[in-house]
């Protein structure tokens, strides 16, 4: 949404929650309209800011732009209404600098709007999204969900493992996400049943779906279940837990699976999608979060203010006679972050160019995750340019891209 902030003459702070938000109304003056609760429905929404724009033109200021705030966002759309985010850090430090240690939702509404009017430049003002780039946002929120039960399910399992062989869990624990070690698991989940099996059983387990490792896997199989002749109580138990967890896996790995598809189907229907995944390192996971939290491209005046808000740009440090040092920045969209980060260590793999220049740093005596970091920052320019341009990846013009930009 493109508007100039100091044409703002009123700040409705917004104290989210499922059922009812609290509202303060503040002139840019400092002067309190009113306050009051107000429930997350589209009629007393409306109110709100239809009662607010009595008193000036309205921004609404918000501390989560999740789930609850969803219907908020949709109709302050349809009054053309801004929306500012505070950051969670921000408004800790922002609530400091008020009297008072109370945690009340009148109090956090007050802040949030005193300080939307004093800091407005600094305010991360949300864009209209798009239904594409609003499906790839929920489904990578779902697929994140995933992945982080997959990890839950999988540490429960190797702790199993542990629970009734050491040396069984030191082989397979590592290797769960290969479909061949989940029907081993699932077959025989204990070292007795494993033993029954045998060796060709094994193998053949293994080999059904994950062939170019079931050799190593089956030796190594025997090799632990040889190491551990004793049989740890409560076996058979713990060989139901392990199978059902199996079980659990299989299902998540599935889901994401068919998640992937529907990502890059999404991902790639979006004309800007088209273009990001020409640039090496970029598939459809990474592509997806990555054009999700980015959004609007035209809302970043250059590749530098790009980097910044996903937390590349290094932070310059220094105090008194301190030498000045440029440190990693703990700051920004971490998601973004993560994705670009991930893509930059692709490239530093298979791109020419993002390989001279990961060697390079890694020559001046950087480590390889400040190397990497380097790349990424470096391609935020490209990646900028690219999506304000509409224009694929060419190696032959990159250069020139990024300075056009």
């Amino acid at each position: 949404m493109k508007f100039d902030y100091r044409s703002i003459e009123v700040f409705v702070g917004v104290d989210m929650a499922k059922e009812h938000h609290y509202a303060q109304v503040v002139t840019t003056a400092g002067t309190e309209v009113f306050h009051r609760p107000v429930l997350n429905d589209q009629t007393a929404i409306g109110k709100l800011i239809v009662d607010a724009s009595k008193h000036g033109r309205v921004a609404l200021v918000i501390d989560m732009p999740s789930s609850p705030a969803q219907l908020l966002l949709a109709v302050a759309r349809e009054h053309d209404v801004p929306v500012a985010y505070v950051t969670g850090l921000q408004m800790r430090r922002a609530a400091e600098l008020y009297a008072g240690q109370a945690k009340t939702d009148p109090r956090d509404a007050w802040v949030l709007a005193d300080f939307a009017r004093r800091h407005a430049d600094q305010l991360a003002w949300i864009e209209v999204t798009e239904d594409l780039l609003a499906k790839l946002r929920i489904l990578n929120g779902r697929d994140v969900d995933l992945a982080e039960d997959a990890n839950r399910a999988s540490n429960r399992c190797r702790d199993a493992l542990v629970s009734v062989s050491p040396a069984l869990e030191r082989v397979l624990g590592s290797q769960l996400s290969l479909g061949g070690v989940r029907d081993l698991l699932a077959a025989c989940p204990t070292p007795t049943s494993l033993w029954r099996a045998g060796a060709d059983a094994i193998n053949q387990l293994v080999r059904a779906r994950s062939p170019r490792v079931a050799d190593r896997i089956s030796t190594a199989v025997i090799k632990a279940l040889e190491a551990q002749t004793v049989t740890l109580p409560g076996e058979d138990t713990w060989g139901e837990i392990i199978a059902g967890l199996v079980a659990d896996l299989e299902r998540i790995f599935e889901q994401r699976k068919q998640l992937r598809a529907q990502i890059e189907q999404v991902f790639l229907e979006h004309p800007l999608g088209q273009v990001l995944v020409t640039l090496c390192g970029f598939g459809p996971r990474t592509g997806a979060r990555t054009l999700a939290e980015i959004g609007d491209p035209t809302r970043f005046k250059d590749g530098g203010r790009l980097a910044a808000y996903a937390g590349l740009a290094p932070v310059d440090r220094r105090s008194g006679k301190s030498i000045n040092n440029a440190a990693a920045s703990r700051r920004g969209n971490h998601r973004l972050k993560n994705a670009m980060f991930l893509a930059a260590f692709v490239a530093t793999q298979h791109d020419p160019n993002a390989k001279a220049y990961y060697q390079r740093k890694r020559a001046e005596g950087k480590g390889h995750n400040a190397a990497v970091i380097c790349v990424a920052r470096r391609r935020c320019d490209l990646i900028h340019a690219m999506l304000t341009t509409g224009q694929a990846y060419d190696p032959h013009r990159s250069e020139n891209q990024a300075k056009a930009a």
